[in-house]
């Protein structure tokens, strides 16, 4: 990977948008707390990367910010069916979804706000709903994670296929595509592929005995650890292991002309149809899409990708603009997530 390259935020992309329940134990109540106004987010982000945004918020608005996180393996997933099931009396006011499939699933079911914020306006057209629903952000790219000690350079992976590469039968993993982004990751490969050659993929990857664990940290942490040889796994989680000066390096798969390019996934926001909290909900979209927030994600540990053309920040990752990106429509990968779905239910739930 290239050293740090300052950028401004990706701007135009080179692929297109065209476009079980958990408990919870938050109890809710109007838009005032005993203390002053407060918001409610689910969020998919991790808690290390999203609290101290949070906290800023606060201190800059008064406004307390009370999230409900998810767990690592069911990262989005889970939240989703939280908001579907309580539709008829929303708790959540914000969702921050760490990818997009699942925030196009509730919008498809109607439980989406309309809310158009005035920075919305600088975003590219691909990233942000045309009806207002939904707002997307700070992305990550797919990428494989690998052990440098114990993949020599002239054996190193080039491609999400190297996964089933017999060579590393039983020494790669990924996250449990069930959930998360890897599960998005899923769905786009059956929208792009179509349903039979997505199959065979996931059919070799089982063949292979690629190991499947509970997340993309996990899937990270086992590479860097020695573990595994290589894995898939977000930027975000990539980067870390990197940065703590373990032996590993990453590759943005796919790069070749004739090749289906790395994917990148943007964190969205939306607010919920008919929750509480309006103007406070509003006041977070707002700062959560500032060019403020897009710059301490991308200095912070999760190096995410700017996606605001007018955020100028030290992109410590390859972007769109440096890689070449698969060209995805989100909408129908939204359109294939239960086809994915039920078939890496059926197959793989028992023996992964």
């Amino acid at each position: 990977m290239s050293g740090p390259t300052r950028v401004r935020g990706v701007g135009k992309p080179r692929f297109g948008l065209r476009l079980t329940v958990i408990g919870l134990s938050l109890t809710l109540s109007g838009c005032w707390s005993a203390s002053g106004p407060e918001v409610v987010v689910y969020t998919a982000l991790d808690s290390e990367f999203s609290e101290p945004i949070f906290a800023d918020f606060t201190a800059k608005t008064g406004v307390t910010v009370r999230p409900k996180f998810d767990t690592e393996s069911t990262k989005t997933v889970g939240l989703t069916e939280a908001i579907i099931h309580e539709k008829a009396r929303p708790r959540c006011n914000v969702f921050w979804n760490n990818e997009i499939l699942n925030t196009l699933r509730l919008q498809k079911q109607g439980l989406l706000e309309v809310y158009r914020p005035p920075v919305a306006q600088q975003y590219p057209p691909a990233f942000r709903s045309p009806q207002g629903l939904w707002h997307g952000f700070a992305a990550r790219a797919r990428v494989l994670l690998v052990n440098t000690e114990l993949v020599p350079e002239p054996q190193r992976p080039g491609s999400i296929h190297d996964l089933a590469d017999p060579r590393w039968r039983g020494r790669a993993g990924i996250a449990k595509p069930l959930f998360g982004t890897t599960a998005t990751h899923a769905a786009c490969l059956f929208a792009h592929w179509g349903d039979q050659r997505a199959k065979q993929f996931f059919r070799k990857l089982k063949a292979n005995d690629v190991q499947v664990l509970s997340g993309n940290k996990q899937v990270a942490l086992s590479v860097s650890a020695g573990r595994l040889a290589l894995g898939l796994t977000d930027t975000d989680d990539a980067i870390i292991e990197l940065e703590k000066g373990f032996p590993v390096t990453i590759v943005y798969p796919d790069r070749g002309e004739d090749e289906l390019g790395t994917l990148f996934i943007p964190n969205t926001l939306a607010i919920i149809k008919g929750s509480a909290n309006g103007q406070p909900a509003r006041r977070l979209v707002d700062y959560l899409l500032s060019a403020e927030v897009e710059a301490k994600l991308a200095a912070g540990r999760s190096a995410q990708i700017p996606l605001n053309p007018a955020v100028d920040a030290e992109v410590r990752v390859e972007t769109p603009r440096t890689v070449k990106a698969m060209p995805v429509d989100f909408a129908a990968a939204a359109e294939k997530w239960d086809t994915a779905a039920k078939f890496l239910r059926d197959e793989f739930t028992g023996a992964w």
